[in-house]
């Protein structure tokens, strides 16, 4: 009994947050209900019809698919870099490291606030030194410029903790490995591909994992604070618009389908990464 006695408290922590929440969600998706929870309706798959002939619905899929592949690139490949150079440093290592980890313990909210104060139209530096040079900066009106903005916060709230991995699994590489190609005569660039980024492709895998996982759930903070899904729906993920349309919109049901067709969404994705990218992780 020891082994189930060990890992219970994790299995009720499970079952208490994430099944629990996931099987309400699914029973509530088969529901037309009011703003008020007076009056309930079984109608099947009506809910998922309706979404389907939604147009803001279907587009909210492009903008999701542009946003998440945006995000987990720019923050990994920007981690990596910066994970590489960490070897190259030979004063400050330690400060340049503490750096670069701080923004990982800002939240979501707070993240995006900053990026706000930055780039506001009429308050932001940024924004002022853009005007300045002739380029007409509104992100509150220019849904691309949105959409560049909230990808910029998010990847630089997550840049930390790819950082962090890749570090760790930089050097947990033996030097001798290096030493010996630096020996025979290979450059920084050609150890890398050739030594270094093989042996982290399992970290490298992990990260590719959590960063897609971390696009479509947890940026919902940083768009909130920054476009609220504006301009014009430019910035509306799918789980932006499952908070839109069963808080503000108080569509219930509808929300709940969207949120189950979000949860398959991930649980596809994530199964395809484990049967055809792992294939290519070297362990």
């Amino acid at each position: 009994m020891l082994p189930f006695m060990l890992v219970a408290p994790q299995i009720a922590v499970t079952l208490v947050f994430f099944m629990w929440p996931a099987a309400q969600a699914l029973y509530q998706s088969f529901l037309i209900q009011d703003a008020f929870g007076f009056k309930t309706e079984f109608v099947w798959f009506e809910n998922f019809q309706i979404l389907w002939a939604d147009p803001y619905y279907t587009a909210s899929f492009k903008r999701t698919a542009l946003f998440s592949i945006a995000v987990a690139g720019l923050a990994m490949s920007s981690a990596l870099v910066l994970a590489a150079m960490v070897d190259r440093i030979i004063k400050g290592v330690m400060a340049y490291q503490t750096m670069l980890i701080w923004p990982y313990a800002v939240a979501p909210v707070i993240a995006g606030a900053l990026w706000v104060f930055m780039f506001d139209p009429t308050l932001g530096i940024f924004a002022y030194a853009l005007n300045t040079i002739g380029y007409d900066w509104n992100y509150k009106l220019n849904g691309d410029q949105a959409m560049a903005l909230v990808v910029i916060s998010a990847t630089w709230k997550q840049i930390a903790y790819n950082f962090l991995f890749f570090v760790a699994a930089i050097h947990s590489i033996p030097k001798s490995l290096i030493e010996a190609a630096a020996i025979d005569g290979a450059g920084p660039m050609r150890r890398f591909w050739t030594i270094i980024f093989p042996l982290i492709t399992p970290t490298t895998f992990f990260l590719l994992v959590v960063n897609i996982v971390y696009a479509f759930f947890d940026t919902f903070g940083i768009i909130h604070a920054i476009t609220q899904g504006g301009p014009a729906k430019a910035t509306e993920i799918l789980v932006y618009k499952v908070y839109n349309d069963g808080f503000i919109g108080l569509d219930l049901g509808g929300s709940a389908a969207q949120s189950v067709i979000l949860m398959a969404i991930v649980i596809v994705i994530t199964v395809i990464q484990f049967r055809y990218i792992e294939r290519k992780v070297e362990y």
